[in-house]
């Protein structure tokens, strides 16, 4: 679905799962608003939800910079260990 619209019959045949499991997951999905179904005929051609991913993204990027913060703080103590280490390493020689 990454590089556009899938039928159920496609997915199914990649992914080696019973056709009643992935219209199962597609319906999850699509309650969620990750996906969107569109009819063609007899087919059901799903598609990923562009909006779906930039609300995940911006999500996400709140916990990042939180953890990135924290993780660079705890960086600079290891950084200032190690050279208080090496220091009194020195000093004892």
């Amino acid at each position: 679905m990454k590089s556009g619209e899938c039928a159920v019959g496609d997915i199914v045949e990649r992914m080696d799962i019973h056709q009643s499991g992935v219209s199962r997951h597609l319906r999850i999905l699509a309650e969620a608003g990750v996906v969107q179904m569109r009819a063609d005929g007899q087919k059901r051609l799903y598609s990923l939800r562009k909006e779906a991913f930039d609300q995940l993204e911006a999500w996400v990027a709140g916990y990042r910079r939180h953890w990135e913060a924290r993780l660079d703080r705890f960086g600079a103590a290891l950084e200032r260990k190690r050279a208080a280490a090496k220091t009194a390493s020195r000093e004892k020689s």
